[in-house]
């Protein structure tokens, strides 16, 4: 994918080739994405990146579903599927993301396995790209590649991440993450406002001037809107009187390995790709997808800091915050990706683990799991499924969303492409509400207005709506006035084509 068609390594002769061996699931695959996106930028005559798509889940064997991941990141380079993992084994790869290198020359020459930064990318690639010029074993001519988002339609929402229905102001709040921005309409549709220019970047300002990256998760309270900015590893607030955007907390790099302490200097704080948010008293609790955590911030932006999970990426249940991460009997998370609360507990979608788990708001007591894989002795992280019935034996693939509504948990089962529901009192059973396979495509967000369900149908590229009272029918929220967003030369912000007819 993303090329005119096959590659074999003998036509990149000349070139260095580095393999990036990913899975679209994988929080520490996407983050090194960006990294990567600089070394092509750098190097664009002499390195090129083929990405090696070796499957974790089920669903990420599919060929369209990698197109889709390709076009969400935005991702530039060729990308071959793996889906019998053959070149995994072959380049001997035991962890996502793996790097492996070839030479001009077609040598194996370097590897490095984990997260990477595009300053040691630099520094291995700086001599080693004289090094071969001087031996004339380079060829500096860039390559072209037919890419996936060439032709592509341009649809009024893109890859959207989350919704947020707020019953009170009769709002529903968009995260159109693949456009950049935040769409507020009504709970009918009707387009009310844009939050973000958008185009990418992290620039404070009014509604028309800021910017944000793959936005995600909201909370609101007292007319401010919290976001997960999440691609810029950011906290952002938006005053919808002022209609005005604000960094609250992160410092604009990533986090990286444990944090225990909580942090009274929010903006100065590294924050690693924040991906759902909660209020609850005065307290913004984060759903910290790429420490594997849980955080929590006051709203008045004092501090910042960890409350629960080792940062250990796994599912254990136990205690909330451990002095050290590998200090035993204290809870682990798996890229929590979806929040939702009874006002008692923080129910959270534990998304690498297949896992809803259950925190305590009270700050004490423990960590425990509602459906998932906390109670097996291994393979925590690789037991997944799509089976229904007592909360005991359900499995899922991969939730990314959950909601509260009336003493039932409901479930964005995102890689099954099914919305799915718990009542969390006896017998505690899962149940697929209707038939949504066949309505959904990897669906991330979701949230309750006056009885109704709003689903963020993220690879649709539209918003889904289920009356809970009869859940079987599924409609389809019209944004009709909703365009795209373009980006002239002058810099203004234009429109395209009008949501109705291009989610369709």
């Amino acid at each position: 994918m993303n090329t005119a068609g096959p590659l074999e390594l003998a036509d990149l002769r000349g070139k260095f080739v580095v393999l990036d061996f990913w899975t679209y699931c994988c929080i520490n695959c996407l983050h090194i994405l960006p990294e990567l996106k600089k070394l092509e930028r750098k190097y664009a005559d002499s390195v090129v990146v083929i990405g090696v798509h070796s499957a974790k889940f089920a669903t990420e064997r599919e060929n369209e579903n990698i197109r889709q991941a390709i076009l969400r990141y935005e991702i530039e380079h060729p990308v071959v599927n793996d889906a019998d993992l053959v070149l995994w084994q072959r380049y001997q790869v035991s962890v996502w993301p793996s790097l492996r290198v070839i030479d001009p020359e077609g040598n194996l020459v370097a590897y490095h396995q984990g997260e990477i930064m595009f300053e040691q990318l630099d520094r291995f690639f700086q001599p080693a790209v004289a090094a071969y010029r001087r031996k004339r074993a380079l060829t500096e001519t860039p390559l072209q590649f037919d890419r996936e988002a060439h032709g592509e339609p341009r649809t009024a929402l893109r890859f959207p991440g989350k919704v947020l229905a707020d019953a009170a102001g009769r709002r529903l709040f968009i995260a159109d993450s693949g456009h950049h921005r935040i769409v507020v309409t009504d709970l009918q549709g009707r387009l009310l406002t844009v939050i973000g220019s958008g185009r990418e970047g992290s620039a404070d300002g009014t509604f028309g001037e800021a910017s944000f990256k793959q936005p995600q998760g909201m909370a609101l309270h007292d007319e401010i809107l919290y976001v997960a900015d999440t691609g810029n590893h950011l906290l952002r607030k938006a005053d919808l009187n002022r209609r005005h955007v604000a960094t609250m907390a992160g410092s604009g790099k990533q986090a990286r390995g444990f944090a225990r302490r909580v942090s009274t200097v929010p903006r100065g704080t590294p924050l690693a790709s924040p991906w759902d948010l909660w209020i609850h008293g005065g307290d913004l609790f984060i759903a910290m997808a790429g420490t594997h955590q849980i955080w929590k911030m006051d709203l008045q932006g004092r501090s910042v800091g960890p409350y629960a999970g080792s940062a250990i990426e796994d599912i254990i249940d136990g205690s909330l915050l451990p002095r050290t991460p590998s200090q035993t009997g204290y809870a682990a998370f798996a890229q929590p990706s979806g929040l939702a609360s009874d006002g008692e507990r923080l129910f959270v979608a534990d998304s690498e683990g297949s896992s809803i788990r259950a925190v305590p708001l009270s700050g004490a007591g423990s960590v425990s799991t509602i459906v998932g894989t906390a109670g097996l002795p291994g393979r925590r992280l690789f037991t997944f499924g799509d089976r229904d019935g007592p909360a005991s034996q359900a499995l899922l693939q991969h939730p990314l969303g959950v909601a509260y509504h009336e003493k039932v948990l409901y479930i964005a089962d995102t890689y099954n492409n099914k919305i799915k529901r718990i009542a969390l009192e006896p017998p505690y059973v899962v149940q697929t509400i209707g038939d949504s396979s066949k309505t959904f495509d990897e669906p991330s967000g979701l949230s309750v207005a006056d009885g109704m369900l709003y689903v963020a149908d993220t690879n649709h590229h539209r918003i889904r709506v289920l009356d809970l009272s009869n859940p079987s029918s599924v409609g389809l929220l019209d944004v009709a006035s909703l365009l795209p967003p373009s980006v002239q030369a002058s810099g203004e912000h234009e429109t395209s084509s009008p949501a109705g007819s291009a989610a369709e």
